[in-house]
């Protein structure tokens, strides 16, 4: 693979991934209204920490290009399912962006479940040092 290659592989783990790493670090900080929030959309606040959890682990875990496929394929899912569940008032334009803005990151999610990480990665490196044989 090129460097052009590699760095827009690592470009867009990055960008796709810190909306994720931003939004699990408000979570943080602002911990009982997200609860509070959670509650009142029909979601048990007692899921907040595996929330957490997935947005900022998993955000580290694309960028680092860690076990990229799985956690892209989590992200994706979740992207999914937190669009029906918090914007499915699709009426309300902003609900409607919020709702297509979770599906397109989504579709970016399967793209890094379809084509890895690219080189610049730790899934590459791992690939690379459990190679038995790397003379060819």
């Amino acid at each position: 693979m090129n460097t052009q290659q590699n760095f827009t592989d690592l470009l867009g783990r990055i960008l796709i991934s810190a909306i994720f790493l931003l939004s699990g670090l408000a979570k943080i900080g602002g911990y009982a209204a997200t609860q509070g929030y959670m509650a009142s959309m029909g979601v048990p606040g007692a899921l907040l920490p595996l929330v957490i959890a997935l947005e900022v682990g998993g955000s580290i875990a694309i960028i680092l290009g860690y076990r990229t496929r799985l956690v892209a394929f989590l992200l994706a899912g979740f992207s999914v399912v937190s669009a029906l569940i918090f914007h499915h008032q699709l009426g309300d334009q902003t609900q409607f962006i919020m709702f297509m803005k979770n599906l397109a990151m989504a579709g970016g999610f399967l793209f890094l479940v379809a084509r890895g990480p690219g080189d610049w990665s730790l899934d590459a490196r791992r690939a690379f040092h459990a190679t038995p044989d790397r003379s060819r």
